[in-house]
């Protein structure tokens, strides 16, 4: 390789997927109504592994940390996932209860980008969740070990890519016991126009 490696990525290709149609019009008052007929369709795409996603903690240094795994459920309680209390996550979790999630659908050109505090389940619906597990994947699990959270956001974005980087971005904010929601068209959050409230 002679290009320098700045270069060498800019070559690469970038937002090859195909995004479906979207009516600003029509977006529901939540935003896990959203995500579930996101979801849908990027599964009814044969998106792969849609239920990926990543999870980024803040570590006792200070430090992000981040990896992959998978939803386990949203409703008007949060976005669910599960682990070890003993994993890094886990500890981290402890000691900085907020995280943040991001899911990335290429081939539609799609992401969500989930923030917010973190509440743990209660130990019945935590062990249904490990009962739910193959034997395999229980194996070495102690009792109360298993873990399910849930992140209750904050503010929740949906992002839908342009090939021409007019991205759309729906932002959903909570203010109180409700959410507010706005349109953004262009290269930033904050843009001075190009911005429709809802």
């Amino acid at each position: 390789m002679t290009a320098s490696s700045a270069e060498w990525l800019r070559s690469q290709p970038t937002l090859t997927g195909t995004p479906p149609a979207l009516d600003p019009s029509a977006l529901p008052d939540v935003p896990e109504r959203l995500f579930l007929e996101w979801l849908s369709a990027a599964i009814e795409a044969g998106v792969p592994e849609p239920l990926a996603m990543t999870l980024a903690t803040v570590a006792a240094d200070g430090i992000p940390d981040a990896r992959t795994l998978i939803i386990k459920d949203v409703d008007r309680r949060g976005w669910a996932f599960a682990g070890s209390r003993a994993s890094r996550k886990g500890e981290q979790l402890s000691l900085h209860p907020a995280a943040a999630l991001n899911f990335w659908w290429q081939p539609v050109m799609r992401a969500v980008r989930v923030r917010g505090r973190i509440v743990e389940a209660d130990a019945e619906e935590s062990a249904a969740d490990l009962a739910a597990r193959s034997p395999s994947a229980r194996a070495g699990i102690g009792p109360g070990e298993w873990v399910l959270w849930r992140v209750v956001p904050e503010r929740v974005e949906f992002w839908q890519g342009a090939v021409d980087r007019r991205h759309t971005r729906i932002v959903y904010e909570r203010t109180g016991e409700s959410w507010t929601h706005r349109i953004v068209i262009g290269h930033t959050d904050n843009p001075p126009n190009g911005e429709i409230s809802a």
